[in-house]
């Protein structure tokens, strides 16, 4: 059993800026609906706050997690160590998607690294944050940050990676509203 935290602490904040990897969970409301888990990596996570945090979503094949949020706003990140100490983190909150255009888009962005692939920054209040061992989690030697989305991104262009996203972004895999239908 894990441990509930009060609050977030600066070392539980560099802990997880420490970690190469993340995971993102949400889900549609009601029965039938898929479960999104998605891995992200790089430096594209913030805290703003101990109770809040920002990641920039960038563009993929789909888009669960912009659609999820849009329906419920349910969402859980968890961190792992795969290196050093065994350690999980999971952080449950209410996300939202901020694109373009938001006034908090802007100031947000500034916070996280440039890239011609970042589609939106999810915005979170964490509701419930928690500690546990990890003692199973094997161990792993991180090599290095894929660029492939980079590189996909601008041989794309602007334009391209935007046309792009107008054809694979439009619903959720169950039919919820997407990129393409909330911005």
């Amino acid at each position: 059993m894990g441990d509930l935290l009060e609050t977030l602490t600066d070392k539980h904040i560099e802990w997880a800026l420490s970690q190469k990897l993340f995971f993102v969970s949400t889900a549609p409301s009601g029965e039938g609906g898929h479960i999104n888990c998605s891995p992200k990596g790089g430096d594209c996570f913030a805290f703003l706050d101990q109770d809040s945090f920002i990641y920039a979503d960038y563009t993929g094949s789909g888009n669960e997690t912009i659609a999820h949020l849009h329906e419920n706003g349910r969402i859980l990140i968890m961190f792992c160590s795969f290196e050093g100490p065994p350690r999980i983190m999971r952080l449950h909150g209410s996300g939202t998607a901020l694109f373009p255009g938001h006034e908090d888009f802007e100031r947000y962005s500034n916070q996280l690294p440039a890239n011609l692939g970042l589609r939106s920054i999810i915005h979170t209040k964490i509701q419930r944050a928690s500690v546990s061992c990890g003692y199973s989690v094997p161990l792993f030697k991180f090599v290095g940050q894929r660029d492939l989305l980079d590189k996909w991104a601008t041989r794309k262009g602007p334009e391209g990676v935007a046309a792009y996203r107008e054809e694979k972004n439009q619903t959720s895999i169950d039919g919820l509203p997407g990129y393409g239908q909330l911005t």
